[in-house]
């Protein structure tokens, strides 16, 4: 659509000044201090593991050292949303409510302004038309539909719920009378074209609108609310302009906040599901639109965990607990390289979904479920071997044959073995060698296919890491327990209590029996501090690697989030550690349990029962007390 005019020097000048680089870039993905007035945040151009994308708040400008992308806060809208120059003064314009002049005629009326910002208009007088039609005699199965389900009327003002009518035209004829173009519509999803002409592309359906991260709406999904009517039971809106669904993600306006702070991402399967995770004080769920959780889903939850390593966050994935669940967490799986960080998935036993289990078992239930989540490597071999008889030596051996690509797959060598490992346990083969040795030809097999090299014997398996660091996260924990100890040792009033097994490298453990030496942390000079301490701790040392390892402990800082106190940092690395020690009890009590006969041995069973119930409570509790800090 040709424009009225060229927007004037001034208004650019003044949305310029409105519009804070941080801000803005803030609204896509997470940033966090880079020192010298910097912030630094994983690039929304290209695919990198570290972030090289750099923010410079006082000059108003970016730029990525890793791919050469930079300007100031009008390049980046006109780049991240593919706008033009007018279309990305008029979005930054609109956020911070600048009215903007074009020259050659003064005020531009709304419907002579660039198409972007039309569609946007007429999608968010679409959310408020559906969302007021909630409440029309006609939306009584709307309404039911909600209630049924636990919704409350405030809640579907909070999600902005809206209704539907049944007429063929009644949002068409709603916003031509708000200057709207029929080609607009169209255009934008809101209508489709027939032979008669023009209607609605939602009929007699409950009604989410679906923002950007920015928090425009730029589509919507729609539930069937009459069974009997053709059509499927969800519809949502087309690919256009505006509404690119391998990019979208439900709630994401709403949770992006909390993603970041909590570094942590639950991606659910539906609408009603994310608000009930929502509403349950999960506020970091949500859901795709209408297509599987895909590549660029990832990048989009990568920018706003700040994902640059497996120790920063989590993704948890929750699926229904039947087939389509299974094979929806498999395709998981496939892309779960694609993460840094570590990935779950939650599955409640029963098979009921976020939505159902908040309406069945409440709120807490709903917590619970994504805190007793489980490694997605291990839910997809589990969930592979279960496919397989068991009781039989050629049903275990085929659940190996089709679990072994599965374990092959895992990229971390350490953590891959440790997987062989627990598979052997799994399927009760008592062979760790046997088992090994075929996940290792599995693993070489895939290697070769994947680099075109000829066959080669498979090289011997390394040494196996014990369960406690199996997948590294205690080692990154007790590096940062030692730093603490060393740094501010009035922090951690448990650290003398941790056991040795915590310090498993062996740079690690001389430096806790270094500090043992000394009296532990409730010693005089551990509680004096300072530089103190540390003098007395090289002092003590028994040669120099130790005495330069006490050196860099004390001058490494720790690793905070950026709006976090070291004080409540110490606390919930105490709670990590903790909680991971408590992981190989829990996997013992957990193998006794599938050795006792309960019929038989009936106290025992009820004995380790209740200490499972019991350390899965402990460590639930550990979770969410240290959740967000390491």
């Amino acid at each position: 659509m040709a424009m009225a005019g060229r927007i004037r020097d001034e208004d650019i000048a003044l949305v310029r000044e409105r519009s804070p680089i941080d801000e803005v870039v803030g609204d896509y993905l997470q940033l966090r201090n880079a020192g010298g007035g910097s912030l630094k945040g994983l690039c929304p151009f290209h695919d990198e593991r570290s972030p090289s994308f750099n923010v410079t708040p006082a000059r108003g400008l970016y730029y990525c050292f890793g791919c050469g992308e930079g300007g100031d806060a009008i390049t980046f809208v006109q780049k991240i949303d593919h706008l033009t120059f007018a279309e990305a003064i008029e979005r930054l314009a609109q956020r911070a409510g600048v009215e903007l002049r074009y020259e050659q005629g003064g005020y531009v009326p709304r419907n002579e302004q660039g198409q972007r910002a039309r569609l946007l208009d007429a999608h968010r007088a679409a959310a408020e038309f559906y969302a007021e039609r909630l409440l029309a005699p006609d939306a009584s199965a709307g309404r039911s539909f909600l209630t049924e389900r636990r919704f409350e009327r405030a809640d579907a003002e909070r999600f902005g719920v809206g209704f539907a009518p049944r007429e063929w035209d009644a949002l068409t004829r709603h916003l031509r009378g708000k200057g709207f173009t029929e080609e607009e519509l169209i255009r934008g999803g809101l209508a489709s074209q027939g032979r008669r002409g023009v209607y609605d592309r939602f009929r007699n359906r409950l009604m989410w609108p679906i923002r950007d991260v920015t928090g425009d709406v730029v589509g919507f999904g729609a539930r069937k609310l009459d069974p009997a009517e053709d059509g499927p039971k969800y519809l949502n809106t087309p690919e256009t302009p505006l509404f690119k669904k391998s990019t979208l993600l439900y709630g994401i306006d709403a949770a992006k906040r909390e993603i970041s702070r909590q570094r942590q991402a639950v991606v659910v399967e539906g609408y009603t599901d994310v608000m009930a995770c929502h509403l349950s004080g999960v506020g970091t769920a949500v859901a795709t639109c209408g297509t599987s959780f895909g590549a660029d889903h990832i990048k989009v939850l990568r920018r706003l965990l700040m994902d640059q390593d497996r120790f920063s966050g989590e993704v948890i994935f929750t699926f229904d607990g039947d087939e389509a669940g299974r094979k929806a967490a498999l395709r998981a799986f496939a892309d779960e390289h694609r993460f840094a960080t570590q990935t779950f998935v939650a599955v409640q036993a029963d098979g009921l979904d976020p939505c159902d289990l908040r309406v069945g078992q409440g709120e807490a239930a709903v917590r619970d479920l994504v805190a007793a989540r489980t490694p997605l490597y291990e839910f997809a071999i589990r969930s592979t071997i279960e496919q397989h008889r068991l009781d039989t030596t050629e049903g275990r051996l085929a659940a190996l044959d089709a679990a072994a690509p599965i374990v092959a797959a895992i990229k971390d060598e350490g953590l891959r073995q440790r997987y062989a490992v627990n598979l052997d346990r799994w399927l009760g083969l008592m062979d760790e060698r046997f088992v090994l040795r075929r996940v290792g030809q599995h693993a070489h097999q895939s290697g070769r296919e994947r680099s075109g090299e000829a066959p080669a014997r498979p090289r011997p398996p390394a040494p196996l890491r014990s369960q406690l660091n199996a997948d590294g996260r205690m080692v990154f924990l007790a590096w940062e327990a030692l730093k603490l100890a060393v740094q501010q040792p009035a922090l951690l009033p448990g650290f003398d209590e941790l056991p040795a097994e915590v310090f498993e490298l062996p740079e690690h453990a001389a430096v806790a029996q270094l500090i043992a030496k000394l009296g532990g942390l409730a010693s005089p000079a551990a509680q004096q501090g300072g530089a103190h301490w540390v003098s007395a701790l090289r002092e003590a040392a028994a040669d120099d690697a130790l005495r330069a390892r006490v050196a860099q402990l004390a001058v490494e800082a720790p690793r905070p989030s950026s709006d976090e106190s070291l004080d409540r940092y110490a606390a919930s690395v105490l709670d990590r550690i903790n909680e991971l020690s408590i992981n190989p009890r829990i996997a013992n009590v957990k193998s006794r349990l599938q050795r006792i006969d309960p019929a038989a041995q009936a106290e025992e069973y009820n004995a380790l029962f209740l200490e499972l119930i019991q350390l899965e409570q402990r460590r639930r509790m550990l979770n969410e007390r240290g959740r967000g800090a390491v």
